[in-house]
């Protein structure tokens, strides 16, 4: 048989303990958040990380789709009317061969 022992806690602990624990007894209830709490405490975070190569895939493979995004837009304005001439389209296509440039070089380590 379990020893049992007297708690003194205050009135608003109590009617907080009884209007949570349900149909637990109030012992089993202060078990059960002690038991929990003690698991948060040892339990490791179960957080997922990504590793450097799956980011720097990651990252390869979005300047990609940027760059089809780009490619198709400036081909399909190119099919649909005249060759821009302004400063916008030079820094464009400069970004883009930037960026072309930048996908052939091997990373940096």
């Amino acid at each position: 048989m379990t020893e049992n022992r007297m708690l003194i806690v205050d009135a608003d602990l109590l009617r907080k303990i009884d209007d949570n624990r349900g149909d637990m007894s109030r012992s089993d209830f202060i078990n059960f958040l002690i038991s929990s709490s003690m698991k948060d405490e040892i339990k490791p975070s179960t957080a997922e990380y990504v590793s450097r190569d799956e980011f720097e895939q990651f990252a390869r493979g979005i300047k990609d789709l940027l760059r089809h995004f780009l490619d198709f837009f400036i081909s399909y304005g190119l099919e649909l009317g005249e060759e821009p001439k302004d400063q916008s389209f030079e820094e464009l296509t400069k970004k883009l061969q930037s960026l072309a440039s930048s996908q052939k070089a091997p990373p940096a380590k």
